[in-house]
């Protein structure tokens, strides 16, 4: 009688046991992932709310997101374009493809993405007809890797509603402090551009002297965390900016998006 202590039936289990564990991992995969990716896409909705003000406990999320109007805009000329289906656009993905992005020189680059897609998603919200907040999708490099955020605009094109970032790799404590309530909070109200058309908000070292002269386009800088800020400083200067939604802003300012 053969022994069951043997080597080869103990491969023989080893590997059977891998195949079946294996079978059941990427079944289950498979049927969780239209959950996955549901949950995904409820949480990105969630953070374009969260930004716009408009998020509260227990609202039904895509009932409050169905309200915003999704568009795309040709960052090219900053006017509306039906080049690419809303639906079908992926804006991260479209980033990495040479056909709808383009290479940034080192100079224009300042916030550290190396390509900027060609079209971007914008999320527009209105009462009764009349635009009340754009909410315009930003990246850039931080300390340890890319923020990925929204920044909400008012309609005059030039005032923070709000600000808030869904994935990142930040320090705890430290860089992570772009999820603190109390800072995000603090950009709301700031301005902008100055008055030469220039982007004026920045993120500075230390706290804002509130009543200073400037001090309506100046935010804390995270205590800890120079890097991280001086990379959001970098995203907002180069997302206003003529690389980014400044064309855009402008059109919409004007009306003629």
């Amino acid at each position: 009688m053969a022994s069951n202590d043997s080597i080869k039936k103990t491969i023989t289990v080893a590997v059977l046991l891998c195949i079946v564990c294996s079978v059941v991992v990427s079944t289950a995969a498979v049927l969780l992932r239209p959950l996955q990716d549901a949950n995904k896409l409820k949480d990105f909705n969630r953070n374009i709310l969260l930004a716009a003000g408009l998020y509260e406990d227990g609202m039904d999320i895509q009932q409050a997101f169905d309200k915003i109007e999704t568009r795309i805009v040709d960052l090219e000329t900053g006017k509306f374009t039906d080049a690419v289906g809303v639906k079908s656009f992926d804006q991260r993905k479209a980033a990495k493809d040479p056909s709808l992005s383009d290479v940034l020189s080192t100079e224009d680059d300042i916030a550290n993405i190396s390509r900027r897609e060609k079209y971007s998603k914008v999320y527009l919200v209105r009462d009764n007809g009349q635009l009340q907040t754009v909410i315009l999708p930003i990246k850039g490099y931080g300390l340890w890797g890319t923020l990925y955020g929204f920044l909400a605009v008012a309609a005059d094109a030039n005032t923070v509603v709000g600000l808030g970032y869904y994935e990142h790799q930040e320090t705890p404590g430290l860089g992570a402090e772009v999820d603190n309530p109390r800072w995000k909070s603090s950009w709301i109200g700031k301005k902008l551009y100055a008055t030469d058309g220039s982007v004026g908000i920045e993120v500075i070292k230390g706290a804002v002297v509130k009543g200073a002269p400037g001090a309506e386009y100046k935010v804390d800088g995270l205590s800890g965390a120079t890097l991280t800020s001086v990379g959001v400083d970098n995203m907002m200067k180069f997302w206003l900016g003529e690389n980014g939604y400044a064309q855009f802003l402008n059109n919409l300012k004007a009306g003629e998006a």
